[in-house]
């Protein structure tokens, strides 16, 4: 139940976006600088119960749904590689984020699919797909915002930033293969 909990602190802050009109009438009644701390702190607490949550329903058994086979965990390895580089490109003034446009959001999305693919069991499969859910919801919404006259930042790409943020990427990729997703998570993506 904390995971859930967590799901409804944290996506509901980020589904705000989705609903601009209740955003601007709570910065309204608020402030700005007061909705973005409580935004960021509900958000934090959100991430907090997610990962209790789920620590605990993996720690206590959660039933398999389904079986991956083993070179699912192959192709969840060759995908967190773009997710990192995508997550990496989204604060730079990087082609790459000139030609994704939402590089958090693609990175999120596949972060998901990845993780999809190499857990079947419940308490994974509602952790990895609510994000991959509210990334394509998210998504959907960016593109209407655009669409009706939304703003969109414009970035002068560079392609120093490009090179930057491959090799930042791959830095992050490699140290989290190798040591930071054992430490972080409890769970290391390259044990079979």
């Amino acid at each position: 139940m904390l995971m859930f909990a967590g799901f409804v602190l944290f996506f509901g802050t980020h589904l705000m976006q989705v609903f601009p009109a209740l955003r601007a009438s709570l910065i309204g009644a608020i402030g700005e600088i007061p909705y973005k701390i409580a935004y960021s702190v509900v958000a934090l607490a959100g991430v907090v119960l997610i990962a209790q949550g789920y620590s605990a329903w993996r720690f206590e058994g959660s039933i398999a749904l389904y079986s991956p086979p083993v070179w699912m965990r192959h192709i969840a390895l060759l995908l967190m590689i773009p997710a990192f580089v995508l997550l990496v490109a989204s604060n730079t003034p990087s082609h790459i984020r000139t030609w994704v446009r939402h590089p958090m959001i693609t990175a999120v999305k596949v972060w998901a699919l990845a993780h999809l693919l190499a857990n079947g069991d419940a308490a994974g499969v509602a952790l990895f797909g609510a994000f991959l859910a509210w990334a394509v919801i998210s998504r959907i919404s960016l593109k209407r915002r655009e669409r009706a006259g939304g703003a969109v930042a414009a970035v002068e790409p560079r392609w120093s930033a490009d090179a930057i943020v491959v090799a930042i990427g791959l830095v992050l990729y490699a140290l989290f293969v190798w040591k930071l997703h054992l430490w972080l998570i409890g769970v290391s993506p390259i044990a079979m």
